[in-house]
């Protein structure tokens, strides 16, 4: 599996659908399912390892979980790597080597910060330090990796959300990223806009009260997340099927 067939995935007739997963189990029922790229999760993954979702876990735990996915799996995989898991641009490119070096072809990227219970909008020019480690440190040993640039604006609410996003997307674009996601944006408007702006894929954010997957295909967008969706699906079937268990004293 290679990087170059990753980035033909994101531009077939349909968006590309990925399947977020977090385990080995979820992993082998993705590609059972027929889907054809899975992203891990790390917000589940980190709740599946007792933390809380933002770079509360250690890198080496999250890389272990991984490496476990992607020997269950044939799929092509691509790892969220929240903001790289280090402030050191040439220590995020080591950790994404470690991921190559294992089969991993993408990477999400993050310019988002969580402390505590809040999110705030990092600096462009710090993500793009690591798109360009990353880049090069990759390319010294004859390796690439596709890096999904996401722009956290729309998460943050900032108060001029589109005309920074179309800002960081031409910082990250030359610092090398091969394509952006943007959680959130969904005004018909913002997405055109993206596109004026850039020719490379665009990733979306697929949950309720945004656009559907048929209403952002007809958009052009090429690929849809979920992100942790699935994941709370799942959370929330075993807390029923437990407090069934205690209050019913059986299965069915």
């Amino acid at each position: 599996m290679s990087v170059a067939q990753l980035k033909q995935l994101h531009h077939q007739e349909q968006p590309l659908m990925i399947a977020n997963t977090w385990d080995a189990i979820s992993a082998k029922v993705a590609e059972k399912a027929g889907l054809q790229v899975m992203g891990t999760s790390s917000h589940a993954i980190a709740n599946m390892l007792g933390y809380e979702d933002g770079e509360v876990i250690p890198f080496d735990e999250m890389f272990f979980i991984i490496k476990k996915i992607a020997k269950a799996s044939s799929l092509l995989v691509s790892c969220d790597m929240e903001a790289g898991y280090s402030d050191d641009p040439n220590q995020v490119a080591k950790n994404v080597e470690q991921l190559v070096n294992i089969g991993v072809v993408g990477i999400n990227l993050e310019d988002g910060l969580t402390q505590g219970k809040t999110r705030r909008l990092g600096d462009a020019y710090i993500l793009a330090d690591k798109i360009k480690a990353i880049k090069q440190t990759l390319n010294a040993v004859g390796k690439d990796v596709y890096i999904n640039a996401r722009i956290d604006t729309y998460t943050t609410k900032h108060p001029n959300a589109l005309e920074e996003t179309l800002k960081r997307i031409k910082i990250y674009e030359a610092a090398g990223a091969d394509g952006f996601f943007i959680p959130l944006i969904n005004e018909d408007k913002d997405i055109e806009a993206v596109f004026e702006t850039t020719k490379l894929p665009l990733n979306v954010f697929m949950k309720q009260g945004l656009k559907t997957y048929q209403e952002f295909a007809a958009l052009g967008v090429h690929r849809v997340s979920s992100g942790n969706g699935i994941h709370a699906i799942i959370t929330n079937a075993t807390n029923s099927a437990f407090d069934h268990l205690n209050k019913n004293k059986s299965l069915t």
